[in-house]
C-alpha cells in the first residue's frame, strides 16, 4: 500500500480508503471487512451518519479488533442543514456510535445545491458548531462531499472553509476536472468516491469493454488513471464483503505514471468513442443547458455515449434510471420529458439533433426506477 499527503490536513493516509456504506449485511461481516482492509494497509476508514448502522460496526469493529485509536483515520460525514443545532446534535451522535471522542475528519455530506451552499456560508449557519468542535477538539479536519454541479463546487472550494474535498471524478466522468484543479492549488485533500461503481460498474464490466482494456481489466485501468494523478490522495473502495476488496488493492502499490501500455488502452477507448459515435458524440461541453424541462442533457447523452460506444448498457440503466428519483443527489428528468421547443439546438456546438438522441437514450436504457442505496 502507497501513501500520500491529504493536502493541508497533513494526514498520511493510503491510496485507498475504505468506505463503509455497503458492508452492512452483519456485524461480524463489517469486523471482517474492517480487518482484511487493515492487514491490506489501509488507514482511511470512510462512513456517515446517513448509513444505517455503519458507524456503529465501525466503532465496534475497531474494538473487537484492539486497533489502536492513532493507528487509522476516521472521516464521518453530516448532512448540510440551516440548523447548527442539528450538526452540533450529528457530531455528538456520530461521535458517540463510533465510540471514539475525535473525528480525524468531518466532511458536509452532499453540498449540492446553491441552498446547501448558503447554509456553510451564513455568519451563524452550520459551519459554527463545526468551528466549536474543532476548538473542543472533537473534529480535526473539515471537508465536503458532493454530487452538485460543477458549478457549484467550484464556489464551495473557493469558500476557503475546507480542508478537503470528496469528488466524483474518473476517467468515465471528466467534468469535475476544474475542481479537482481547483482543489489541488488549495492544498486540499482530494478523495475520490465511488469510482468503481458511479465510474461505470467496473467490477461487472462488458465484454467489448474489457476487450479494449486489454491485457488490464476497466477497473484497474480506471483506478491506474486515477492514481497516475498525483494531486488525487485517495481513492474509495466500498466492498460489501472482505473478498471484494482484493481485486482493487491489487494495484495498491502502483501509483506511478501511466506506463506505455496503459496509455495505449486509455488512447483505444477514446479511439473507439469517436469511431463509434461518429458526429452523434456528445461533447460534454454543457452548452445545452439549461433545459425548459430540466432534462440534465450532459448526462443523459454521457450514458448514450457510453452504452453506445462500449456496451455499457447496464451502467446506463442504472445511472438514467435515478433521474427523478434522487433528487438533489442526482438531479434533472428523463430524455422522454423533451418537448422539441428546440431551445438546445442553436447552443450546441456539434449541431447535434438532441431531441432525437434524447429519445434514442431513453428507448436504450429506460428501465426500473432507481434510488439511491442511503437517502438524506
Amino acid at each position: 500500500m502507497r501513501y500520500r499527503r491529504f493536502g493541508k490536513t497533513n494526514l498520511n493516509i493510503s491510496i485507498f480508503s475504505l468506505g463503509t456504506m455497503r458492508y452492512l449485511a452483519s456485524e461480524e461481516n463489517a469486523r471482517l471487512t474492517v480487518e482484511r482492509s487493515l492487514k491490506l494497509g489501509i488507514n482511511h476508514l470512510e462512513t456517515a451518519r446517513g448509513y444505517g448502522k455503519s458507524e456503529q460496526f465501525l466503532g465496534k469493529a475497531l474494538v473487537d479488533l484492539e486497533i489502536p485509536r492513532t493507528q487509522v483515520h476516521i472521516t464521518s460525514k453530516i448532512p448540510p442543514t440551516a440548523d447548527p443545532a442539528a450538526v452540533e446534535r450529528s457530531i455528538d451522535d456520530s461521535l458517540t456510535a463510533l465510540g471514539t471522542d475525535y473525528l480525524d475528519c468531518l466532511a458536509i455530506h452532499g453540498l449540492n445545491t446553491e441552498e446547501h451552499l448558503a447554509w456553510v456560508q451564513a455568519p451563524d449557519g452550520c459551519m459554527k458548531p463545526v468551528e466549536r468542535a474543532i476548538a473542543t477538539g472533537k473534529v480535526r479536519h473539515v471537508g465536503f462531499s458532493t454530487h452538485a454541479p460543477l458549478e457549484v463546487i467550484l464556489r464551495a472550494i473557493a469558500t476557503d472553509q475546507f480542508e478537503f474535498v470528496c469528488l466524483h471524478y474518473n476517467y468515465f466522468f471528466q467534468r469535475n476536472a476544474p475542481a479537482l484543479e481547483l482543489a489541488s492549488q488549495k492544498d486540499m485533500g482530494i478523495f475520490i468516491i465511488s469510482p468503481a461503481d458511479k465510474g461505470g460498474m467496473l467490477y461487472t464490466p462488458p465484454p467489448m469493454l474489457s476487450e479494449l482494456c486489454h491485457p488490464f481489466s476497466p477497473l484497474e485501468l480506471n483506478y491506474r488513471f486515477l492514481l497516475s494523478d498525483r494531486r488525487i490522495t485517495t481513492l474509495s473502495v466500498g466492498p460489501a464483503n472482505p473478498t471484494e476488496l482484493d481485486e482493487p488493492l491489487a494495484v495498491s502499490n502502483q501509483d506511478g505514471s501511466l506506463i506505455a501500455s496503459e496509455v495505449e488502452a486509455l488512447e483505444r477507448l477514446q479511439t473507439q468513442q469517436v469511431k463509434v459515435l461518429g458526429s452523434d458524440c456528445c461533447s460534454q461541453c454543457y452548452a445545452c443547458l439549461p433545459c425548459p424541462e430540466a432534462i440534465n442533457i450532459p448526462e443523459v447523452l454521457r450514458l448514450r455515449n457510453l452504452a453506445v460506444s462500449y456496451d455499457m448498457t447496464d451502467f446506463g440503466r442504472y445511472r438514467y434510471g435515478m433521474f427523478e428519483n434522487a433528487g438533489h443527489w442526482f438531479p434533472g428528468r428523463r430524455g422522454d420529458r423533451c418537448t422539441d421547443c428546440g431551445d438546445c439546438l442553436p447552443r450546441c456546438p456539434e449541431q447535434l439533433d438532441i431531441p432525437t438522441l434524447l429519445r434514442d437514450t431513453h428507448e436504450r436504457l429506460k428501465g426500473k426506477s432507481g434510488r439511491r442505496l442511503w437517502g438524506e
